[in-house]
């Protein structure tokens, strides 16, 4: 559903797709089709059927069906130089939820984390689209770094990112100094710390902890989006006037790569 919103989309249909342990009772299965059936229909779209299997371990999601206009879609690959850099979720879903798998998390932490994770990205995308914003791409599993990362090469420009500005969810601060990092986190941070992966550059100011939450894979995240100095000011209006929040976290600039300061 994110990747629809992310390219200024809209949802049609969705269809199931599970895989279920038999020794877990069915009524729990049913409880989570009922929650997607729940977030459909809050995006005005409906389930169309599904498929569901016999598994060891619990899965469960959605493929989505939409449409889009193809002279307002947008793409990762529309950054431009001199662009300002939103963000419309906090991130830190993968340490608050690897916390509470460890049994060491606060339960309004988890709570919170939650909210965020079920919020769509409908208003979000429709505001941003309506405002002019040049790229725009979602957060999800290879964190806010690889995702800058990748809308950075796909515009050919560098992207630079402000640490301290990023919002972060309540408690994923304490649980990243804790080390409490989910498995994803540390492969993005390989992965992109690689010389020929594009370009990172960390400030040497940079906290390790905030470095982690920024490699942290992220579950249903929001919105990353860059707008020219013009257009900026009325897509903050626009989320203000809607009580969507939304973050300035950075520029774009010539050049390539992507740069966090501390």
């Amino acid at each position: 559903m994110s990747d629809v919103y992310a390219m200024g989309g809209e949802i049609l249909f969705a269809l199931n797709i599970a895989a279920w342990p038999e020794k877990l009772p069915l009524d729990m299965l049913s409880k989570i089709f009922d929650g997607g059936a729940d977030k459909l229909a809050e995006a005005n779209a409906v389930i169309a059927g599904g498929h569901t299997v016999t598994d060891d371990e619990p899965k469960y999601g959605l493929v989505v069906t939409g449409m889009v206009n193809p002279d307002k879609i947008l793409t990762k690959a529309g950054a431009k130089p001199g662009d300002r850099v939103f963000l419309t979720k906090p991130i830190g879903t993968g340490v608050i939820t690897t916390a509470n798998k460890q049994r060491a998390c606060d339960s309004a932490h988890l709570d919170a984390a939650i909210a965020s994770m079920t919020k769509l990205n409908m208003a979000a995308a429709r505001l941003s689209q309506s405002s002019g914003v040049n790229g725009c791409t979602d957060i999800t599993g290879y964190g806010l770094i690889g995702h800058a990362m990748e809308m950075a090469l796909k515009s050919d420009v560098q992207l630079v990112l402000d640490a301290r500005n990023i919002p972060l969810l309540d408690g994923a601060e304490r649980y990243a100094s804790e080390g409490r990092l989910p498995g994803g986190a540390n492969r993005n941070r390989e992965y992109y710390s690689h010389p020929d992966s594009g370009g990172l550059v960390l400030d040497d100011k940079l906290p390790t902890v905030l470095a982690d939450l920024m490699f942290d894979p992220e579950t249903s995240g929001g919105l990353l989006l860059t707008a020219s100095d013009m257009r900026a000011e009325s897509l903050k209006t626009a989320f203000q006037a809607m009580g969507e929040p939304l973050w300035e976290i950075g520029r774009v600039g010539a050049g390539s790569g992507l740069k966090i300061r501390g």
